[in-house]
């Protein structure tokens, strides 16, 4: 059986391979850029804009800081008792261009032991988890010449 590939929250991100790109939000008025997007009003305390453009924004940017989750987080954290817990790392990145900081797992097979503060990370195509019918997709954080 196939499963449907559904992203966790829809228009964050889009594409495939070297075309896959966080999704943010732009202001007319005054240019700030949101990730998450911003739908109604701009964010920018100084700024009354309310007509905001979709962007793609940076593919890359810079280790900020990085973690690892090595324990099953309490409710209302979502997870299968059932199953091993397997650890993971998250990675907070400061794109290239936006100069935002932006929060995602890293790629898997990625360690804290591999990652470096300043180091170059790129985003790709990720699978959260699945279900019976569905692969959730979202992005993740692969230290730039990786390949997995």
């Amino acid at each position: 059986m196939s499963r449907v590939r559904t992203p966790v929250v829809a228009r964050w991100f889009d594409g495939e391979g070297d075309g896959f790109r966080l999704l943010g939000t732009r202001c007319a008025a005054c240019s700030a850029v949101f990730f998450p997007r911003e739908e109604s009003f701009c964010r920018n305390p100084g700024c009354a804009g309310d007509e905001l453009v979709e962007v793609a924004l940076s593919r890359r940017g810079r280790v900020w800081s990085y973690t690892d989750g090595r324990y099953r987080p309490p409710a209302p954290y979502v997870s299968d008792p059932e199953l091993p817990w397997e650890p993971y790392t998250l990675i907070a990145v400061e794109l290239e261009a936006e100069r935002m900081v932006v929060l995602g797992q890293a790629a898997p097979g990625v360690t804290v032991a591999d990652l470096e503060v300043g180091m170059e990370v790129e985003v790709v195509p990720g699978v959260l988890g699945e279900d019976a019918g569905t692969t959730w997709t979202t992005w993740h954080w692969r230290p730039v010449g990786v390949t997995a």
